[in-house]
């Protein structure tokens, strides 16, 4: 759908040159205070053109009425989270300074925590900004996954992936893209993927320790999955009846 109204012009226009802008400003201080290779650079360009691209177009499609303090947090996640992603990206060519990643990893997360309350607190939950914290969210434990993977072993992007892999599998399963009841369970096993990873990923944990707490984060998600899956496939069986 083309921006057919001025107001969402402007909204687009202002709301996502503002998150490009914070990122570029973002990767500028990372490369000045620790330094970023070239990996860091063309990763952290790319995640803020691909997020800019990407909001520019759902918010065009969309028919907010004002893109709502919920989603400036969330903008401002995503923002951080193409910190990380620059950071693991760099970190395959030289040591990557784990308490700036530590950091950003954790504020992102607390900010998972407040995006939310913000929006159901101001009354402006919508379905543009479920998604946008959605994927927001799948992206920093996808880059966190692939991160610990470099020291504990390739399993670990199972974590990551996942969910990824999920929503292939709805394009081929139509039955698999149906809607699921909200789940406080859900809910707490996707929060806990960011905060066991980021903790695996400080390096603060003896390694026995830090592949069972990977090993549990990928036990609990698995569960998570089987379980939506369960009632998706019992679902599909009623809509056939």
């Amino acid at each position: 759908m083309a921006l057919n109204n001025p107001y969402n012009t402007r909204l687009v226009r202002t709301e996502t040159a503002a998150g490009a802008g914070a990122q570029l400003l973002l990767l500028v201080s990372l490369g000045t205070a620790v330094g970023l290779g070239p990996a860091g650079w063309l990763t952290g360009l790319a995640f803020a053109g691909a997020t800019w691209a990407v909001l520019t177009r759902a918010l065009s499609r969309s028919w907010l009425v004002s893109f709502g303090a919920a989603n400036r947090v969330t903008l401002a996640r995503a923002t951080l989270v193409g910190g990380v992603t620059a950071l693991v990206a760099d970190s395959f060519a030289s040591s990557p300074p784990v308490t700036v990643l530590v950091v950003l990893t954790a504020v992102a997360l607390v900010l998972d925590a407040v995006d939310g309350q913000v929006a159901r607190r101001t009354g402006t939950t919508s379905a543009l900004g479920a998604r946008f914290d959605m994927e927001v969210d799948a992206v920093l434990i996808l880059v966190l996954s692939v991160y610990v993977a470099a020291s504990l072993g390739p399993w670990v992007l199972l974590i990551g992936a996942m969910r990824y892999a999920f929503v292939a599998a709805s394009w081929v399963l139509p039955w698999l893209a149906g809607p699921l009841p909200p789940s406080t369970a859900r809910k707490t096993v996707a929060a806990l993927q960011g905060v066991l990873l980021l903790v695996v990923g400080a390096d603060v944990l003896p390694r026995p320790l830090a592949v069972g707490a990977a090993l549990l984060a990928l036990t609990l998600l698995s569960w998570s999955f089987a379980r939506d899956i369960g009632r998706l496939w019992r679902a599909r069986d009623r809509r056939v009846r």
